[in-house]
């Protein structure tokens, strides 16, 4: 194998080590991408949603309020439209459901707000019930609770998702590195390793060649130098050495 090819094969070696380690973190850092898009997505869509949903329920709230103090007309468009939102983001929760345990509380607050919803649904004023502490936090309140106590253990849920998925890509993003600090440390080893092996197969052989070249046009010392590799300096070696002999040959005559 002759000196260009193994240079070239110790250049190609390298760049291939690079290209491996630069190809794995792009990888890995797309990977990350994507999985941050995943969060936004799918997790922090599900806890909008459920904030709306208590936004709408504590407007349904305040609507039973009205209601109670003799506000017909005002507190049934108030409880119209708080109670379309809310099953607009819950409908829109159960389409978007993307972790484990998240249906099961979907599930118990629909259940809770049905039972809401029937107690508001009845007439109020003009009732027993207008202006009526009592059962506004006998029923009313406590029902009301119920439904937003389920709100925000759906809200918890996906919080503490969120926060588990973005430890793991933190986790992801140092293993993203690591193939950098691979590539870094292998070019490193790599570089010495191919300088060790140009300077004894290729410099040192040169220097002894030009040493004993000297010797022998100042001294006519013997030309005798072993070259362990089978490439151009071995061949530059021979060449030397038939010439050095024939120089004495033409010196032996004269």
């Amino acid at each position: 194998m002759g000196i260009r090819v193994k240079i070239l094969s110790g250049f190609l070696i390298l760049s291939l080590m690079l290209l491996i380690a630069g190809s794995w973190s792009i990888y890995e850092l797309k990977s990350i991408g994507s999985s941050v898009q995943r969060i936004l997505d799918e997790n922090y869509q599900s806890i909008r949603a459920a904030k709306v949903m208590k936004e709408a329920l504590e407007r349904e709230d305040s609507a039973v309020l009205l209601l109670m103090l003799g506000h017909w007309e005002e507190g049934r468009r108030l409880l119209s439209s708080a109670d379309s939102l809310f099953t607009q983001k819950i409908n829109f929760a159960f389409e978007n459901i993307s972790i484990e345990g998240e249906h099961e509380h979907l599930d118990e607050i629909s259940s809770r707000y049905t039972v809401y919803k029937s107690k508001w649904e009845r007439p109020i004023v003009d009732t027993y019930k207008e202006g009526n502490m009592d059962w506004y936090f006998k029923e009313m309140h406590n029902s009301f609770l119920h439904v937003k106590e389920s709100i925000n253990e759906l809200i918890t849920l996906n919080d503490s998702t969120m926060y588990l998925t973005a430890s793991k890509l933190e986790n992801r993003s140092s293993r993203a590195i690591m193939p950098g600090i691979i590539a870094l440390i292998s070019a490193l080893v790599f570089t010495f390793l191919f300088n060790y092996l140009v300077n004894y197969y290729y410099v040192t052989p040169i220097i002894t060649i030009t040493d004993r070249v000297n010797k022998f046009i100042n001294k006519r010392t013997p030309f005798n130098v072993t070259i362990e590799t089978d490439d151009e300096i071995a061949e530059l070696a021979d060449a030397i050495d038939h010439l050095c002999q024939s120089v004495n040959v033409e010196e032996g005559r004269s």
